[in-house]
C-alpha cells in the first residue's frame, strides 16, 4: 500500500449552498408574515434598501374560521383599508376583576376577603382552583374548615361553576344553581360520572331505578353546562389570515391571481443611489456595490416566489377542477410529486411553497397543503381522495339512525355499496377518529 504524501489535482462535481441560495430557499417556505419581518430586517442591515408599503384593502379572514369541514360557513371580511383590529372583541374584562367585582359589595370581613382574593388569584384559565387549601390555611393561619368556606363564598359567585377542584364538583355547582333543580342529573354527576362518561347507562338506570330516557334527558341537561367556565374570559387575540392567492370562476373558467397587495414595493433607495456613482474609496464601493446586489437577489427571490406560488396553485386548481366546481366528494387524490413533475420543480420546492400559504377558493379558504391527499381504491379502479372519504363518513354519521348508530364495519359497508369505495374497518376507526367522531356505543341515544 503507497502511503506517500503529496499534492495531488483531483476534479469533482458538488453543490455549493451558496448565502444567496439559501436566501432564496426560506424566501419560498416562509409565511406572508414570517417573510414581511424578514423584509424587514434587510431593511435595518441594508441602507440602500426602501421598503414601500402597499395600500392594504385585501380581504381578511379569521384564522379561527378556516375550517376544512365547514366550509361554506366561513365569512370573509371586506371593505376599504379593512384593519384586523376592527374585529377584535371589546370585552376586555378578566375573570378575576369580575369576581372582584362581585366580592366588593358583599358583607366580608377583611380577613375573609383577603383569603378570598387570594383565592381568586389561584384560578386557572379555565376558573378552576389549582391550589391547596391545606397551604392556604397555613398561610394565613387559619383553619382548613375556614379555607374551605371561603372557597365555597367564592363558588357562590357567577360564572356558575367557577372555583371547582375538578370537574364533577363544576358540573355541580351549576346544576345546583338551575332554577328548577334536577335532583336525578345531580345523582348521576356524585356518585355515577365516571360510569356516565363511559355510556354505562343501563347499569346507573338499574341503580336509580329510572328509564334509559331520563338518563338520555340527563345527557342533554349536562351538554347545556360548561366545563370551564372561566374561558369565556380568556380572550386571546384574533387572528386573521389574508389569502395568498386567489381561485375564481369566471364564465366557467379559473382565473388564478396573486395577491400582491401582502407583500410591500421593494426598491433602491433615492438618498442612497447616488452613493453608486460617488463613492470615493474602493470600500465604500464595494460595500456600497454589494448592499445593491442583495436588493437585486432579493427582488429576484420575491418575485421567483410569487411566481412558483402562481405555478404551483394553478396546477392545483387543474387537477382539482371537480372539487371547486362540485364540492368535496369530487376530491382527488394529488401528491406533491405530480404537481413537481408537472411544473418541472423538485418536490420539496412545491412542499416549500404550499406551507402556510393560503388559497381563496370559490369552496372557502383553504391552505395550499389541504389538496394533498393520499389514494383509496375504488370498484372503477380509479382512485378517490382519503379526504374524500372522510366526508363520506362524516354524512353517513350525520345520516345515520342516532338510536341505532352504525359500526363501523357498517361503515365500511355503506363506503362500498353505496359509494364504490374499498376500505378496511381500521382505516375507517382512524379517520372516525381523526373527525373526532365518537365510537357508535358512545353516539348512541335513547
Amino acid at each position: 500500500m503507497n502511503m506517500d504524501f503529496g499534492l495531488y489535482q483531483q476534479q469533482s462535481m458538488k453543490l455549493v449552498m451558496t448565502n444567496e441560495l439559501r436566501q432564496a430557499i426560506s424566501i419560498l417556505q416562509y409565511s406572508t408574515q414570517e417573510l414581511l419581518s424578514f423584509i424587514e430586517e434587510q431593511q435595518l442591515e441594508n441602507p440602500l434598501l426602501e421598503v414601500k408599503e402597499k395600500r392594504n384593502d385585501d380581504k381578511l379572514v379569521k384564522k379561527s374560521e378556516v375550517d376544512y369541514e365547514n366550509a361554506a360557513d366561513w365569512k370573509v371580511y371586506e371593505g376599504e383599508q379593512t384593519s384586523p383590529l376592527d374585529y377584535l372583541s371589546k370585552n376586555e374584562a378578566s375573570l378575576q376583576n369580575y369576581l372582584f367585582n362581585q366580592i366588593r359589595f358583599m358583607p366580608l370581613s377583611k380577613s375573609e376577603k383577603r383569603v378570598i382574593t387570594y383565592l381568586i388569584y389561584s384560578l386557572d384559565e379555565n376558573g378552576y382552583f389549582t391550589g391547596d387549601l391545606e397551604e392556604v390555611a397555613s398561610r394565613f393561619v387559619i383553619s382548613k374548615e375556614k379555607a374551605l368556606f371561603d372557597l365555597q363564598v367564592l363558588q357562590s359567585l357567577e360564572p356558575a361553576g367557577v372555583a371547582a377542584r375538578n370537574l364533577q364538583e363544576c358540573l355541580l355547582l351549576q346544576l345546583r344553581k338551575l332554577e328548577r333543580r334536577n335532583e336525578t342529573a345531580e345523582q348521576i354527576v356524585e356518585h355515577y360520572l365516571d360510569m356516565f362518561a363511559n355510556k354505562k347507562w343501563k347499569e346507573i338506570a338499574k341503580a336509580l331505578s329510572i328509564t334509559l330516557e331520563d338518563v338520555q334527558s340527563v345527557a342533554d341537561l349536562i351538554q347545556t353546562l360548561q366545563p370551564r367556565p372561566g374561558a369565556i374570559y380568556n380572550h386571546e387575540p384574533s387572528t386573521y389570515i389574508s389569502p395568498d392567492v386567489f381561485i375564481e370562476l369566471v364564465d366557467g373558467e379559473f382565473r388564478i391571481t396573486i395577491n400582491d397587495r401582502l407583500l410591500p414595493n421593494v426598491t433602491v433607495s433615492r438618498d442612497y443611489r447616488e452613493l453608486l456613482d460617488k463613492a470615493s474609496d474602493e470600500t465604500s464601493a464595494k460595500y456600497v456595490q454589494q448592499k445593491y446586489q442583495q436588493i437585486l437577489w432579493l427582488v429576484k427571490s420575491l418575485d421567483q416566489r410569487q411566481q412558483t406560488l402562481l405555478k404551483v396553485t394553478d396546477a392545483i386548481a387543474r387537477h382539482q377542477e371537480a372539487f371547486f366546481k362540485f364540492g368535496y366528494e369530487h376530491l382527488k387524490p394529488l401528491t406533491l410529486k405530480e404537481i413537481a413533475a408537472e411544473i418541472d420543480v423538485h418536490e420539496s420546492t412545491v412542499s416549500r411553497v404550499t406551507t402556510q400559504k393560503y388559497v381563496q377558493t370559490p369552496r372557502g379558504l383553504f391552505e395550499l397543503k389541504y389538496f394533498f391527499s393520499s389514494s383509496l381504491k375504488t370498484d372503477d379502479g380509479n382512485g378517490t381522495s382519503s379526504l374524500s372519504v372522510k366526508e363520506f363518513i362524516k354524512k353517513v354519521v350525520d345520516q345515520e339512525n342516532k338510536q341505532k348508530p352504525l359500526s363501523d364495519q357498517k361503515i365500511v359497508d355503506i363506503l362500498e355499496k353505496e359509494n364504490s369505495i374499498e376500505v378496511s374497518r381500521r382505516t375507517v376507526t382512524k379517520y372516525r377518529e381523526e373527525l373526532n367522531i365518537p365510537s357508535s356505543s358512545k353516539r348512541k341515544r335513547f
